[in-house]
């Protein structure tokens, strides 16, 4: 099993009340739990603020666009954007002035505040810190479709350990920036302000 992975480290905001109960899950755990969690978070809303139904809470200044599809649990926050044509499922969480693009879809995922996909992303099984970007079809990579093993290995440090899951993408820190059309393999943990240029393809459990 892989070493302690605090998010803490990755996201200044993540110690806040709400996520009290799940400070100490690795980041894997906490994306596989992620409609458990979101589900219980919908507790805690006041319809004052939000509105609810079928497990989906939008807060009252966000702007849902016609056309996007929403299947809860989900949370979008003060004045979050969700385009026309984005998809969202599988237990997700968005921070305060999040912004989901038009062809973009969001899966199991924990958003925190001022990120955007811009637009024909693909996010899986991971947590966004805060003001990251996203240029159009970048993608985070969920899955190891080339190997029979499916368990999804991080590197820490320079050893590689296997999570016990196989269904995680990223950990990405507050204020990253992924540039269009890169891709980032799954298991993959950025530090805050990591620049993935443009057409890269980041995969770290194949670093020497």
């Amino acid at each position: 099993m892989p070493p302690s992975v605090s998010i803490a480290e990755f996201i200044a905001g993540f110690r806040r009340a709400l996520f009290t109960t799940w400070h100490d899950l690795p980041p894997w755990e906490l994306t596989k739990q992620s409609a458990t969690i979101v589900r219980s978070l919908l507790g805690d809303l006041s319809p004052s603020e939000y509105f609810i139904a079928d497990e989906i809470a939008v807060h009252r200044s966000a702007t849902v666009e016609s056309g996007s599809v929403l299947k809860g649990p989900i949370i979008v926050g003060a004045d979050g954007f969700i385009a026309a044509g984005a998809y969202l499922r599988g237990g997700v969480w968005l921070a305060e002035q999040c912004i989901v693009g038009p062809g973009a879809e969001l899966k199991s995922a924990f958003v925190f505040s001022g990120t955007k996909l811009a637009h024909f992303n693909f996010v899986g099984d991971s947590i966004l810190g805060d003001d990251v970007n996203l240029e159009a079809g970048s993608i985070v990579c969920n899955y190891r479709n080339e190997r029979p093993s499916k368990e999804i290995r991080v590197r820490v440090g320079a050893a590689v350990f296997g999570t016990g899951v196989e269904k995680f993408g990223s950990l990405i820190g507050d204020g990253s920036r992924i540039g269009a059309n890169a891709v980032v393999a799954p298991g993959a943990l950025l530090r805050r302000g990591t620049v993935v240029g443009r057409g890269i393809s980041i995969d770290q459990e194949t670093l020497a």
